[in-house]
């Protein structure tokens, strides 16, 4: 019988609403850690984002990254503020 072996997740996953698909699109942008995260430009990340796609991304990935930066760039968060959704325009 094999056992499961569970694959431990990347620190950038600790951030709420960050999962295995983002953190590789971070990652492919330099973003490898949490504190590089800290004071960076979500919009700026954004627009690199499609740019290395080559098109428009969806606009909810502007929205996480916000909520990134926000949680990367304090030590105490308002609960509300860790929601994605909660940085629409």
């Amino acid at each position: 019988m094999r056992k499961s072996i569970k694959k431990r997740k990347h620190e950038l996953e600790m951030i709420p609403g960050i999962g295995p698909s983002i953190t590789r699109d971070l990652i492919e942008m330099g973003y490898t850690t949490i504190k590089s995260l800290k004071n960076q430009d979500p919009q700026s990340m954004y627009d690199k984002h499609c740019q290395l796609k080559g098109c428009q991304v969806d606009r909810c990935v502007l929205y996480v990254f916000r909520c990134a930066v926000y949680f990367a760039s304090n030590e105490s968060h308002d609960p509300e503020k860790l929601k994605w959704w909660s940085w629409k325009d």
